[in-house]
Formats: structure tokens, C-alpha cells, sequence
């Protein structure tokens, strides 16, 4: 009726649409409640936060990112004011082809996880994986190295060639940044990469534990699955790139920029694989300072002198 006011005149159309005047002039005075107006600020804020995270975030994360800023509001809440202003998290699923398992039996390592993908502390169970990134120049093969307990991608390799080489350049760089001790446990599928002499040699040589998934079963290897789907309907399935190395910038840029360092995980209680390792660390010196200062109390305490 508001729109129309220039052109009819407000009696008639009160007629027409079975309403007072009175009710009509009521509704268009009315000053917003302190409820629209906090919906307001937060959907404001909502939209920054869906922004920042370059449109991947739902509900949950937004929630959980408004929690942090000191929001007190339900996650349903959140929820129907990004369905009102039609802010929806962008995911795009396609067909991605499969890599041929290896033949050798004799040279498989036995599955050390068996689906368990907790561990304690960092740079001691890394999971392994290749993917496929379609380009106008063909396809990219992509190895990365996955920290198992902060999700955090340590190390990853690029290349036109699906080989060996490939998947070592990404342990080297793993072991570079991280320089972990002996005895990192070191999980993959059963591609012929994982199960060639040169890789198992390199492993051996680095002291790592090699590990193996179950013939034909991607649970196994559930959470490099599923950080590569992250990848694809995040990132990967919105661009069309032109050349291999713009792919390769691109996809490096989302890894180590954003992933390692911005996007937050539920499974890490909402915070992303760089500050959940820093948060860690910061907890183990203080545990660290505490048992410097303890044992002396109890020495002082249980110390006996005989006579």
C-alpha cells in the first residue's frame, strides 16, 4: 500500500485488502523493536563474517565465529537470519576420477589406524593423499602432507606427472617445515606410489612408521578424503583455470593462506589449524613450568631421615 500510496488512494486499497486506515498508518509509524534492531546488527555482522570467509561458512561456523566476538545468540537464530537475507554457504559437488590401487601385495604396510584419527600432539600420525585439479592444459595432481592431530596441511607438491616424485617432493617439504623425531607414523592409500620401493625407501630413510589403508576403503583415509572435498567445493569447482600454474598459485594461495591459518573446524573446537597447534603449545609449557616447580614440594613432603 506504501508503494502504491502516489497512485491509489489509501482508502480504496485499505477496502481491497480488507484493513483500517488507522491500522495501515499504525504499521508504517511503528519504530523497530530492540529484537529487529538486534537482528539487524547481527545480520551486519553476519555478513562480514560470511565475507571473510570468502562465502564457505553455514550457520555453525558463523555462529561459532560470533561467539568469539562476544555475541550470546542461538545458532538458530543465526541460522534464520542468513536464510532472510539469503546469505547460503557455497558448496558445488562434481565427478572426480579415481586413481588405480597398486597390484603388490607383498609391499603393503598394515593399517596402524584402523579409523582412529585421534592423536595427542603434533607430528605424530601424518596421513598422505593425491588428488586430481582439471585445467584447460590438463590435469594438475596435487600430494599433500596432513598434520592428523591439528588438521594443518604440512606439506604439499604439485605437477603434470603422477609419479613418485611427486608424492616425496610433498614429504620433503613436510619434513622441512616440521623436522619431526623418529617414529611419526605415516598413513596412506595402497597407490602404486605409496608402494614403490623408492617411496618405502625414502620413508625408512626418515624413520618414518608406514601405514596403509584397507584395499578399496576411503574411510581408512577419511580425513585427507575429506580436506580435499573441502578444497574442491570451497575453492576449486568455482574457478576454471587456464594453465597449471595458475591452479597451482591459486591452490597454494587457499592452502597455506587460508586453510592453514583463517578457515576454522569444528573438530578443532572452531579454530583453525594454526591457532589450535599455538594454543596447544602455549598448554604444554605451562604443564612443562608446573612439573619443574612440583617435584621439589614432593621431595621436601615424602623425604625421610633415619636414625
Amino acid at each position: 500500500m506504501k508503494k502504491y500510496s502516489s497512485e491509489f488512494p489509501v482508502g480504496k486499497m485499505a477496502h481491497v485488502f480488507k484493513v483500517s486506515r488507522s491500522g495501515y498508518y499504525r504499521y508504517i509509524n511503528k519504530k523497530p523493536s530492540s529484537t529487529e534492531n538486534k537482528n539487524r546488527n547481527l545480520a551486519c555482522k553476519i555478513k562480514s563474517i560470511f565475507e571473510c570467509s570468502r562465502g564457505i561458512y553455514g550457520s555453525p561456523r558463523v555462529h561459532a565465529m560470533l561467539k568469539k566476538q562476544g555475541e550470546t545468540c542461538s545458532r538458530k537464530r543465526v541460522a534464520k537470519i542468513m536464510r532472510r537475507n539469503n546469505i547460503y554457504a557455497k558448496t558445488k559437488k562434481r565427478w572426480r576420477p579415481t586413481q588405480k590401487t597398486g597390484y603388490r601385495t607383498d609391499n603393503i604396510s598394515p593399517n596402524l589406524l584402523n579409523q582412529n584419527f585421534t592423536t595427542s600432539n603434533v607430528n605424530t600420525i601424518w596421513v598422505q593423499d593425491m588428488t586430481y585439479i582439471d585445467t584447460n592444459e590438463g590435469w594438475l595432481y596435487l600430494s599433500t602432507v596432513l598434520d592428523l592431530y591439528s588438521r594443518k596441511i604440512v606439506g604439499l607438491s604439485m605437477g603434470s606427472c603422477i609419479d613418485t616424485k611427486l608424492v616425496i617432493r610433498s614429504l620433503e617439504q613436510a619434513i622441512r617445515h616440521r623436522n619431526p623425531s623418529a617414529g611419526v607414523i605415516l598413513h596412506s592409500d595402497r597407490g602404486t606410489q605409496y608402494t614403490s620401493t623408492k617411496y618405502k625407501d625414502f620413508a625408512k630413510k626418515n624413520n618414518f612408521v608406514l601405514s596403509m589403508s584397507a584395499k578399496g576403503n576411503c574411510y581408512d583415509n577419511a580425513v585427507m578424503e575429506s580436506f580435499f572435498h573441502t578444497l574442491k567445493t570451497e575453492h576449486v569447482f568455482f574457478r576454471k583455470f587456464k594453465t597449471r600454474q595458475e591452479a597451482i598459485t591459486s591452490i597454494f594461495e587457499y592452502i597455506e593462506v587460508f586453510y592453514n591459518r583463517y578457515r576454522i573446524h569444528s573438530t578443532l573446537n572452531f579454530m583453525s589449524p594454526q591457532d589450535f597447534e599455538q594454543q596447544q603449545l602455549i598448554k604444554n609449557e605451562n604443564q612443562m613450568e608446573s612439573r619443574v616447580k612440583s617435584p621439589c614440594r614432593r621431595k621436601r613432603q615424602n623425604f625421610v631421615f633415619v636414625v
